[in-house]
């Protein structure tokens, strides 16, 4: 797999029929390993390892519905009271963030209300802070480590 502009971190990886797997720590399961999925797990290992995030307000793969429509965010932190804190969406590192992709991440963000936006691909990483009030994004250089 590519290497991507995170920190090295140590994954388990095996083999099941012909398909390489990586282990998700959230979902507590081997999944198949594509790019995108190395860049959803790399930015796990990120999260807990560098703004210290518990685990457990980790979530990956998830359904929500926005308009009768079936969608699944990438990742989401939870605060301790259960609203959502960060919405992140993970895209393949060959695919390059656009507007489409920002776009895509408000709209999920309608159905959950996240505090802060990540978008990456791997290489570039891009974080936002909600303004509900003026209706907008305001682009940070990085989200907050995690504090009770």
């Amino acid at each position: 797999m590519q290497e991507l502009n995170f920190p090295p971190y140590a994954f388990r990886l095996k083999s099941s029929e012909n398909k390489p797997l990586i282990f998700d720590p959230i979902r507590k399961k081997f999944v198949v390993l594509t790019p995108e999925e190395w860049v959803r797990q790399h930015v796990v290992k990120h999260l807990l390892a560098a703004y210290k995030y518990p685990l457990s307000l980790i979530n990956v793969e998830k359904e929500l519905k926005i308009n009768n429509t079936s969608k699944r965010y990438d990742g989401v932190v939870f605060n301790p009271d259960g609203s959502i804190f960060l919405i992140i969406e993970c895209k393949a590192p060959k695919v390059k963030i656009t507007q489409e992709t920002f776009d895509q991440i408000a709209r999920y963000n309608l159905a959950v209300k996240a505090e802060y936006l990540m978008v990456t691909n791997g290489l570039n990483h891009y974080y936002c802070q909600m303004d509900y009030e003026a209706k907008k994004y305001v682009f940070l250089r990085d989200i907050p480590i995690y504090s009770l």
